[in-house]
């Protein structure tokens, strides 16, 4: 939020600090100050030019030739702009001035026309970005004054980042109040009194009981001039404000918003039809706002409406057909208070983020409507006339947030602000915040303003008061404190270990959002139940993800679109899997990674070849081995929605799941939009990466015995069923088996395979024998021949 101090100091009982240190203490109160910025650039040689004359340029249909009275003389001008015209008053920049961009006014010649100087528009002197015309300035705006001084430019403004708990700091009013508490300063104001009505017209309202809508406080205005435009200094406010002026009534609206924090909004009285109901939106039920899309709402949605339609998303932005249009002269002005969580995420819903939205969604001062209303009507009937009917309130008291009661204690304040602040300044600063303070009693009993929703808890108050005394203030005290040694245990590897093996070996670890589009959901995991937010921060990050994949997919595309040949990422973090049974939430700690592109790096010792599932499964496996117990882990093959039939495999370890690796499914690639096929894996962290304890072996003193099988067997028997019939027929002497070779071709009938085995056997006592060998052997080979059909090949 912007913020002018030309508009501060209005509300200052004083002087303000200088930018910098009033920027400094905001930030330190818990206000932080992103920026510190003059209005408007210097602009040395533009002053004030009143057009004397305008003629029709000699030599040029779309130029006109102006003499300009600048105060002092007059001169002659070739100017281009459509609405120059005697009489008018427009920012002049005389020979030798600098605008913005560096541009230097010099002397010129115009198609044969002399030209000493330049009309200009706000464009070209950074004040906005209306280009299309002359800057008008006011008549009464002095003929030759600076235009810096007769637009009241020497100002600065603050740029103001605020935590989503100080809604009450979204205004001028807010910032002040801010001020005045750090300063000591009374907070002033404009002066404001009562407008009253001259006529007795009023326009019927109903709230509907516990739909969201408490207070609704709104005033019939008749005989608006529809061409009458706010006054330049408040078009100038809004400027700075980053608000663009649009009409009288639109720019009164926005600038009540923004001085008291109090939206609002102006019906074009000729649109409603009997009356206004606010009311819950019909299923189904269509509205088309000021943005011009059709949305679709709910029952969850608050609607204001008419007897016929909906005109507007409460608290959010109104109705296309009801605003405010060129030929208005009849309104309705609305001032409510909605409840905060009748409006929180109605708008990001349909993508509508707005001013207002944002402060209905923290929380509006629900005392607050008629000094908005009373305000809006001043500005109203002083730039566009009109007769004002009665201020009209429309009021569930019922629903009124209660006034709450929070308890303080002022001791515990000292001790966990670590600052020595005594009873008496703790009471001022409180009181300075617009709060009650009840000193009866050890423990005080202190009412919020109306306009902080945040107070609710002694901690708050406490935070209060360390902010407001200033949290540079607060004295640095070193606190013995224990500093146990957490256990270090051997039963699991630590995640980080486990990216240090993926970084070494080629990949890259991403980080990525945990929220996901719906529709990704939907294809890395159909059909599976998920966790929808409430209150997204965008309909594109609605649901919680079940995988990692989407996120390093994204990455992905986003690399291959800028040209990167080999892509190797991984990820830490938590997967959100939603029981289909009961609907409990189970977060799962996982490490998932995804590689593309070829295979190694271009180089010339090694020929081009694209990654495969095997070069994945080698990394996969490196992991496993830190284990101490990959002899547990078996890749089984799989089905899986998002990955490729035929190239996916289950992750096992005993009788448990432990992940999944594979290729990705060609509809997925497509709908990704990925150039080159990538294969991605996940192991679920408190299952592939628990390990064994390291433990003593001997070791054997004897030689080992190498025998080597060449088996024929089926194409469909996997080769780790054999190396498991291997184990259990061989004992506790087999040491390893290594395959060595997989034939298929000449010699070998289709539909099956050769696959060599070498045998190591050593036993720790002795030394085998060749009787004991061969015993062992035929024990393998029988075992091989009764479970998995395999038979020696001869040949």
């Amino acid at each position: 939020m912007r913020i002018s101090l030309q508009w501060l100091g209005e509300w200052s009982g004083g002087p303000l600090p200088a930018p910098r240190d009033l920027a400094a203490r905001l930030t330190m109160a818990g206000l932080e100050i992103e920026g510190v910025e003059a209005a408007a650039p210097p602009l040395p040689g533009v002053i004030v030019g009143e057009i004397v004359e305008r003629v029709q340029h000699p030599n040029a249909d779309t130029l006109s030739v102006c003499q300009v009275n600048t105060g002092a003389e007059t001169v002659q001008i070739v100017c281009g702009a459509p609405n120059a015209r005697a009489g008018m008053k427009a920012p002049l920049a005389t020979v030798g001035a600098k605008l913005p961009g560096g541009m230097e006014i010099k002397r010129a010649r115009l198609r044969g026309v002399e030209s000493f100087g330049m009309l200009c528009s706000g464009r070209e002197l950074g004040l906005s970005e209306e280009s299309s015309g002359l800057l008008e300035l006011p008549a009464e705006t002095p003929t030759g004054a600076a235009v810096i001084d007769a637009l009241g430019l020497d100002d600065t403004v603050l740029e103001v980042n605020l935590t989503p708990n100080r809604g009450d700091c979204m205004s001028v009013l807010g910032i002040a109040r801010e001020v005045a508490a750090l300063t000591g300063q009374a907070l002033t104001g404009p002066t404001q009194t009562a407008v009253p009505a001259a006529s007795s017209e009023t326009f019927p309202v109903e709230l509907t009981a516990g739909a969201g809508c408490v207070r609704f406080v709104s005033r019939v205005i008749r005989g608006l001039n529809p061409l009458a435009k706010s006054p330049a200094w408040m078009q100038e406010r809004l400027r700075r404000a980053g608000l663009r002026p649009i009409s009288a009534a639109v720019d009164v609206t926005n600038y009540v918003m923004l001085e008291l924090g109090q939206p609002m909004h102006a019906y074009d009285l000729r649109e409603l039809a009997g009356g206004i109901v606010v009311r819950r939106a019909r299923a189904g039920e269509t509205l088309k706002p000021l943005d011009g899309r059709e949305v679709a709402m709910d029952e969850t949605v608050l609607v204001i409406a008419d007897r016929d339609k909906a005109l507007g998303l409460a608290g959010v932005m109104g109705g296309d057909h009801s605003g405010i249009g060129d030929d208005t002269t009849d309104v309705l002005l609305e001032v409510a208070f909605f409840r905060p969580e009748s409006i929180a995420g109605r708008g990001r819903r349909y993508g509508l983020v707005t001013d207002a939205s944002q402060r209905f969604e923290r929380g509006v001062d629900p005392t607050l409507q008629e000094r908005a209303i009373e305000r809006a009507t001043a500005l109203l009937c002083a730039c566009a006339g009109g007769t004002p009917g009665p201020t009209q309130l429309a009021e569930l008291t019922a629903e009124l947030p209660p006034a709450a009661l929070v308890p303080l204690r002022p001791e515990r304040a000292r001790r966990v602000i670590g600052a020595d602040i005594d009873d008496a300044t703790i009471a001022s600063m409180l009181t300075g915040l617009g709060m009650k303070v009840d000193h009866s009693g050890s423990a005080w009993r202190v009412t919020p303003p109306t306009w902080r929703f945040d107070i609710a808890i002694e901690e708050d108050l406490i935070e209060e008061i360390a902010r407001t005394h200033g949290f540079d203030r607060i004295p640095e005290t070193v606190q013995p404190a224990r500093q146990p040694i957490p256990a270090v245990t051997e039963t699991r590897i630590d995640g980080d270990a486990v990216a240090d093996m993926l970084v070494q070996r080629g990949y890259f670890e991403a980080i990525t959002y945990s929220f996901i589009e719906p529709g990704q959901h939907d294809l890395f995991a159909p059909g599976a139940p998920s966790l929808t937010l409430s209150n997204p921060i965008s309909a594109e990050l609605a649901t919680m993800r079940a995988s990692l994949w989407p996120g390093l997919a994204a990455a992905l595309a986003s690399n291959q679109r800028r040209q990167q040949p080999r892509v190797r990422l991984f990820e830490l973090g938590r997967k959100f899997i939603v029981a289909p049974a009961d609907g409990a939430l189970h977060e799962v700690p996982v490490i998932a990674g995804i590689a593309a592109g070829s295979a190694v790096p271009e180089q010339w010792g090694a020929p081009r070849a694209a990654v495969d599932f095997f070069d994945v499964r080698a990394d996969v496996e490196a992991l496993l081995r830190a284990t101490g117990a990959s002899s547990q882990f078996r890749f089984v093959p799989g089905q899986h929605a998002a990955l490729h039939p035929g190239q996916t495999a289950e992750i096992r370890r005993g009788g448990a799941h432990a992940g999944w690796i594979g290729r990705l499914h060609p509809d997925v690639e497509r709908r990704l939009d990925l150039t080159y096929s990538a294969i991605v894996f996940e192991l679920e962290l408190a299952v592939a990466m628990a390990a064994s304890v390291p433990h003593f072996q001997e070791v054997s003193r004897f030689p080992a015995v190498r025998r080597d099988l060449a088996l024929v067997v089926e194409e469909a028997v996997p080769v780790q069923k054999l190396l498991d019939c291997v184990q259990r027929a061989a004992g506790a002497v087999l040491r390893e088996t290594t395959v060595f070779d997989i034939y298929r071709g000449a010699g070998i009938e289709n539909g099956r395979k050769s696959v060599a085995i070498g045998l190591n056997l050593q036993d720790v006592s002795r030394t085998l024998t060749d009787e004991e060998t061969d015993a062992i052997v035929a024990r393998v080979v029988s075992d091989l021949e009764r479970e998995c059909s395999a038979t020696i090949r001869d040949r």
